[in-house]
């Protein structure tokens, strides 16, 4: 009886999870139409942008997606004036474009590829050769990992991307659904596809009065808020792991003091001031506090200084002590650098 009730179960389970689809199965389903679009428009082959938003955001389960519907990690860089949010990359509160929509995303790459100067031999390379696109990104510098090129080939042949460089944005939903056939069964997606059919008709809305009363508003905050004290907050840190050489690492997420922080994880005041060549014992919001000695180089050759950054902020963002950091630049110490400043991480500045 026992073996009769276990097969009929599995029965009823593979029934209800014939459907579930694995996480970047749900990422094709939901944006190649997406990149689709791009490729009419800027004549980057859909199948290259699909792999590259697959691979950054982790089939659409990354921070980055989920909070800033950024698909494809870009910078704020100088240019960028909308929404911004903070997110650790190379290196801890790298500010990163928000989007409104993920198709703001998949456009803002299409436009960052097709004018930058260093990505112009690309749009020479026939369209449909995947290959050829992948490997040209990797020489072209879009990113530091050796295997990229062939990381998007694999994506691309083991989900048949290359379908979509050759279909148009009113065939793409078609082409999804050649690759994802259960797909027929999902009232949502065809709902997509035949409008017309799955539209329901809707009723006019009714008008309900409903008494209003002066206190419900706050009597309702009451019920449903609950204000963090300062403490609890400062309660919440978690130690990081810093992308050089895995330093320890906190961002200061109140307003503090370094006698606080001192406390907290049990290491003297005078270790965290030296460590983190503090002047003064205050800690403000967002700060970076390193919980052990810093590094003498990071693990990039440069970087482009931000308005407002002085050298402290570039030494804390990458991990590096300020002393070595002044020397490999050949800066004075307290001397600031402009905005747009290459400032070298690894080696030292050549001279003019």
């Amino acid at each position: 009886m026992k073996r009769l009730f276990t097969i009929v179960s599995l029965l009823v389970l593979s029934k209800f999870s014939a459907q579930t689809w694995a996480t970047e199965d749900q990422y094709i389903q939901k944006f190649a139409k997406y990149a689709v679009e791009e490729m009419e428009k800027y004549k980057i082959p859909a199948s290259i942008t699909l792999a590259q938003g697959l691979l950054e955001t982790g089939g659409g389960q990354s921070r980055l997606a989920l909070e800033g519907k950024n698909h494809f990690g870009i910078k704020c860089k100088e240019d960028w004036t909308g929404k911004t949010m903070k997110h650790t990359d190379d290196a801890p509160n790298e500010c990163f474009r928000v989007y409104d929509d993920p198709r703001q995303s998949y456009e803002d790459h299409s436009i960052f590829l097709s004018t930058r100067k260093y990505y112009a031999n690309l749009f020479n390379l026939d369209m449909k050769d995947y290959k050829a696109w992948a490997t040209g990104l990797k020489k072209a510098g879009y990113a530091t990992n050796p295997r990229y090129a062939s990381i998007l080939i694999g994506k691309i042949e083991r989900y048949k991307l290359y379908e979509f460089d050759n279909t148009n944005s009113k065939e793409a939903l078609y082409a999804v659904l050649k690759l994802y056939p259960d797909l027929k069964d999902d009232r949502a997606f065809m709902a997509q596809l035949e409008p017309e059919k799955y539209t329901r008709k809707v009723k006019e809305p009714v008008t309900v009065e409903v008494p209003y009363k002066q206190t419900s508003y706050a009597q309702q905050q009451k019920r449903v808020e609950r204000i963090k004290t300062k403490a609890e907050i400062l309660n919440t840190i978690l130690i990081k792991s810093h992308p050089n050489d895995g330093l320890k690492y906190i961002i200061i997420p109140e307003d503090t003091n370094v006698e606080f922080i001192a406390k907290k994880f049990k290491i003297s005041e005078s270790k965290l001031m030296k460590w983190n060549e503090l002047e003064s014992d205050v800690l403000k919001k967002n700060e970076i506090v390193f919980l052990e000695s810093k590094n003498s180089d990071g693990i990039t050759a440069t970087y482009k200084a931000e308005a407002g950054e002085d050298m402290h902020d570039i030494a804390q963002k990458f991990g590096i002590k300020l002393n070595k950091l002044y020397a490999k630049n050949r800066m004075d110490e307290g001397q600031k650098p402009s905005a747009g400043q290459v400032i070298y991480l690894i080696d030292k500045k050549p001279r003019n």
